[in-house]
């Protein structure tokens, strides 16, 4: 008859895993049942060629949002278990409830569909850990089994405190499975994963294997006793399964990280301090560590890491601090009745000794060595969807390897090879995929100052496991990712609510160098702007189309795909912009200023030659905005709300700003507009509101333009002092948004006096062959022809 030993392990508990890998090597099992999904069975295989961590994932085939993963880590029992089984060529398989079954169970938590299976919903140690002192069962844990050296014994005392605990339970979980199915209509998920557990180990025994050796969770141990007295009956087991729902599920590997093993991730059955473990596991002796490793060495180890750590990152760490943290740690050891000293103990020791009670450091201490950044590796033969296949040669091709460690990536996009990089990102981003965060676009530090800011991207990079699955999810939509991009483009843009996401997917789309799916969007956006007329909706899709000019020769895209859309939401801006100006308060006019403000500096984008040399039309009162090019009608769009006198102070003063600043309006006809409506006879908070349009949070004008500086002096010089407290809070609104550099220089100029201010009305006298001199350079530096 077969012998069967079961080993309760805590799952990622390196102890655990070294007391196993001790048990087999002495007891030498013929057949390794281990808690995991049959539906990884195929996978085993691979299990030499993979490099934890690693999970395997398990999800619906119709329905790939439903997964779950299996975490394996290096000091996982369970992976030691396929390890060793691996290595000596023995029977290996998974026994617990089928993910077929489990997943077509009711969802539980739809904001979390992707959990790991057998998370515990009580701590059965609790009892155990505060009749011995501890705060809970894991500190508990962590000091009688996972920090521990010695192995033997260690099962047997396992068993007996979690059949102790079982017995304990008011509520037992699956230990007492009915006789009787109907007895309980819908069993608790434990007393299933329990009962398929009890019948994987029957046929094992009835395959005649010499020596089964079960590892699964230790608080299933007292369940899967099938000679005790009372043990649930073969029959029982399956009246109990029969029935479970059923779908179709794929399995694969999937490469983990420490990150997402800490319980903090939302890994249920994961651990806090996974960094901690790998360090318990490498220096515990036996296999995976240095024979004969003692807790001063652990705790010696431990300290010189942090040091090292330290010294990265310039901070002073001397040999002398470490063997004062590694004596104090010892002696906190010693005052706990503890045989070597634990992570809390080391904590508390780098605390004192080494950063000197700072827990800034203590906090990147924690980030990089407690919890650790490693990532796993899954071999390229594992099966995969095409979809990820195509990223892994991407990858490969682009030089780009996923890592759990952020990582920079300034990409300078007039190189080739960086383009594509960036085409790469912005795909995936597209597909829910933020492999990359785009940090900012403009000139990259130490830049020669010619590079121009167009020509850079800077992404923050960063791979995350749970990217595997939304890949799974992705392939729906194609098996590249050039297609399923496109694809999900043309899906998603009926589902836009307004035209500036329709933009805004027009230029992610051209970022991406999907041109199927910049027609797709923009055919939705130029019809959904046909039967649009909110003045509002149509600016705001301006800025995001004009990046179509900024980015379109650097990234080779043709930006006439959108030109003619752009120019066409132009129009309908322009036509309905003065009207859309009147009539509104306070709120709507600010609404409608950030608006106007974003889409005329996207518009000066798409600016051309042949735009500029219309512009004058734009100064002729017969022209009008259907006889000219789109520049030209906003720019009369412009000039007719600035003289507008039933559209908003605020918005008459902004537009005549923008004008004056583009040349569209000489000083002299500015200062005539500003002397009106800061007359006295203006009503202070209109005059008021146009002085905050007209200034645009700028104070340049007011520093260098002494007409400005002096009618606005000579408007609140002259007025009342009833009108001047109700418009002294306006004008301090108006006046705060400077900058405190702009306010003091303002304040010095009004410590002059008017008139010690001359304007600068004389051009400087510059020598034109040496004002020439550098123009080759420049050209050459900016990338502009001769």
């Amino acid at each position: 008859m077969s012998e069967t030993r079961l080993f309760g392990i805590r799952h990622h508990g390196p102890g655990c895993a070294r007391s196993l890998r001790a048990a087999f090597d002495a007891w030498a099992p013929t057949l390794v049942l281990v808690e995991g999904p049959p539906e990884a069975d195929a996978l085993l295989a691979h299990v030499p060629a993979l490099v934890p961590p690693v999970a395997v994932l398990t999800h619906a085939v119709d329905e790939p949002r439903r997964a779950v993963y299996h975490p394996f880590a290096r000091f996982s029992p369970e992976w030691q278990a396929l390890a060793w089984a691996a290595e000596r060529g023995v029977a290996l398989r998974f026994i617990d409830l089928p993910q077929a079954h489990r997943l077509a169970l009711p969802e539980e938590d739809d904001d979390a569909p992707a959990e790991a299976a057998g998370t515990p919903r009580r701590d059965p140690l609790g009892a155990l850990a505060q009749a011995a002192g501890f705060e809970d069962g894991e500190a508990w844990w962590n000091q009688q089994v996972e920090e521990r050296h010695e192995a033997a014994g260690l099962f047997e005392a396992i068993t007996e405190a979690m059949v102790a605990l079982r017995e304990a339970e008011t509520e037992p979980k699956g230990a007492d499975v009915p006789t009787d199915a109907s007895a309980e209509p819908t069993p608790d998920i434990d007393a299933l994963r329990e009962a398929h557990m009890r019948q994987c180990l029957r046929a094992a025994r009835r395959e005649d294997a010499e020596r089964i050796a079960v590892v699964c969770g230790a608080w299933h141990v007292p369940a899967l006793r099938l000679d005790v007295p009372g043990a649930p009956t073969a029959k029982a087991d399956t009246a109990l399964l029969k029935g479970a729902p059923k779908r179709k599920v794929a399995a694969t590997w999937v490469p983990w990280t420490y990150r997402h093993l800490a319980r903090a991730s939302g890994y249920g059955a994961g651990v806090r301090s996974p960094g901690w473990y790998e360090h318990l596991w490498a220096t515990g002796g036996g296999t995976g560590g240095p024979a004969g490793a003692t807790g001063r060495t652990r705790a010696a180890g431990w300290l010189a890491r942090v040091a090292t750590l330290m010294r990265e990152r310039d901070l002073d760490c001397s040999s002398g601090h470490l063997i004062e943290a590694t004596r104090l740690a010892e002696s906190l050891a010693a005052m706990r009745g503890r045989a070597a000293p634990g992570l809390d103990e080391l904590n508390e020791a780098t605390r004192a000794v080494l950063t000197m009670g700072d827990d800034t450091v203590l906090a990147f201490v924690c980030e990089a060595l407690v919890i650790g950044d490693r990532l796993g590796e899954v071999p390229a033969d594992v099966p995969t969807v095409p979809l990820q296949r195509d990223l892994e040669a991407q990858q490969k091709t682009l030089r780009l390897k996923p890592e759990a460690l952020q990582k920079t990536l300034d990409l300078d996009l007039r190189q080739p090879g960086d383009l594509a990089r960036s085409r790469l990102l912005h795909r995936l981003v597209l597909l829910g995929i933020p492999w990359g965060t785009l940090a900012r676009v403009g000139q990259r530090a130490g830049a020669p100052s010619g590079a121009r800011g167009s020509f850079h991207e800077v992404w923050q990079l960063q791979w995350q496991p749970e990217f595997a699955l939304r890949l799974i999810e992705a392939s729906r939509w194609g098996q590249t990712l050039e297609q399923a991009a496109t694809a999900c483009i043309h899906e998603r843009c009926p589902t836009l609510p307004g035209l500036a996401e329709l933009s805004k997917c027009v230029d992610d789309a051209l970022l991406a160098d999907l041109p199927a799916a910049v027609q797709a969007a923009t055919h939705t956006l130029q019809d959904r702007a046909a039967l649009s007329g909110d003045v509002p909706q149509l600016l705001a899709a301006l800025p995001a189309l004009a990046n179509v000019f900024r980015y379109g020769n650097v990234r080779q895209t043709d930006a006439t795909l959108v030109a003619g859309v752009l120019d066409g939401l132009v129009q309908r801006a322009a036509i309905g912009l003065p009207l859309a100006a009147q009539a509104l308060d306070e709120e709507a006019a600010g609404a409608l200023r950030e608006h106007l403000l974003a889409a005329h500096g996207a518009l000066r984008l798409r600016e051309a030659p042949a735009d500029a040399a219309t512009a004058a039309t734009a100064d002729d009162d017969s022209a009008t905005p259907e006889d000219a090019t789109p520049l030209a009608a906003w720019r009369h769009a412009l000039q007719q709300l600035a003289d507008s006198p039933s559209a908003h102070p605020l918005l008459q003063g902004l537009t005549l700003r923008l004008l004056l600043d583009e040349g569209q309006r000489a000083p002299a006809a500015a200062a005539q507009a500003m002397s009106l409506h800061l007359s006295a006879g203006s009503e202070p908070a209109e005059a008021a509101a146009w002085l905050d349009g007209f200034l645009n949070r700028n104070a340049t004008l007011l520093l260098h333009d002494a007409t400005v500086w002096q009618l606005l002096d000579a408007w609140l010089a002259g007025l009342s002092d009833a009108h001047f407290l109700r418009v002294l809070p306006l004008v301090r609104r108006c006046f705060s948004a400077f900058g405190p550099g702009e306010r003091r220089d303002l304040g010095a100029r009004a410590r002059q006096g008017v008139a010690t201010i001359t304007p600068a009305t004389v051009a400087p006298d510059w020598p034109a062959d040496k004002a020439a001199l550098p123009l080759p350079w420049l050209r050459r530096w900016l990338g502009v022809a001769a």
